[in-house]
């Protein structure tokens, strides 16, 4: 029985212009009205997207957020981290030296605020996320000790294609790459991803992954496509990502989620 949906943003919920339509927001209210566990599943901070929650009501005490692709559990209203799991900043340097010799840009993420590396060239991220978060600038050598949620390349979209196509084998033992839009490339810790989080909050809820219906359009979505009873990919998905769920909806600019579930017998 499918007691929780989980969503990704961009691709999925949202449309290009990044809104939800009237559509989907109506379906999914009456579904949390009904007791089905509606989260938001992203790789951004939870202030970032605190417009879609409050959209769909999602501000009841036991609602919970996915954020950081997985490296963050966390309660809408109260903000209490349920779970958490980052990088320390020694285990960024690979990464870093990376960049510095093939001129990438990169931007490292705590839980709090970005940190965009000064040493290397300028990303787009900052104006791609266009949020009310801290930007602050520093040389890696200079970045506080502490756990870092993920790291992100933001520029053009056939530098990013080069950088996966460059990346080691040492770099794919020790970073999960996954491309969660054409202008963004993330790099989380080795085994990190959005099912992860996933995995906790069905925890807490008494709930597996049996109960779990999931919706996506992109690489970052794939574990927990895979991991999910039901797993639903927009007809927006590339090939390989509609291959992964076990079904295909409409797209993101025509109301594919509330295409599926008006459909789906809860």
């Amino acid at each position: 029985m499918i007691k929780m949906v989980a969503l990704d943003l961009d691709g999925t919920l949202l449309t290009s212009d990044k809104k939800i339509s009237p559509r989907n927001e109506k379906i999914l209210k009456q579904l949390h009205q009904k007791g089905i566990k509606v989260v938001l599943c992203t790789g951004r901070p939870i202030n970032a997207i605190w417009k879609y929650i409050e959209q769909l009501g999602l501000t009841n005490e036991d609602d919970y957020t996915i954020t950081f692709n997985g490296a963050l559990v966390i309660q809408n209203v109260g903000h209490q981290k349920l779970f958490q799991q980052g990088i320390r900043k020694e285990n960024l340097s690979l990464l870093h030296d990376y960049c510095s010799e093939h001129h990438y840009p990169l931007d490292v993420l705590d839980f709090e605020q970005v940190w965009p590396l000064a040493d290397l060239p300028n990303s787009y991220y900052e104006k791609m996320l266009n949020a009310g978060l801290t930007f602050t600038h520093r040389d890696f050598k200079d970045l506080p000790e502490g756990d870092y949620s993920k790291a992100v390349m933001s520029y053009d979209p056939d530098v990013l294609d080069d950088a996966v196509a460059n990346l080691t084998p040492a770099m794919t033992a020790k970073y999960h790459a996954v491309r969660s839009q054409p202008k963004i490339l993330e790099f989380l810790d080795k085994d990190m991803d959005k099912h992860v989080g996933l995995s906790a909050l069905l925890k807490h809820y008494n709930m597996t992954f049996d109960n779990l219906m999931s919706f996506g359009d992109a690489e970052n979505d794939l574990g927990m496509l895979k991991a999910a009873k039901v797993g639903v990919v927009m007809d927006n998905g590339k090939p390989e990502i509609k291959a992964a769920g076990t079904d295909v909806t409409g797209n993101n600019d025509d109301d594919g989620v509330a295409q599926f579930l008006e459909t789906f017998a809860f």
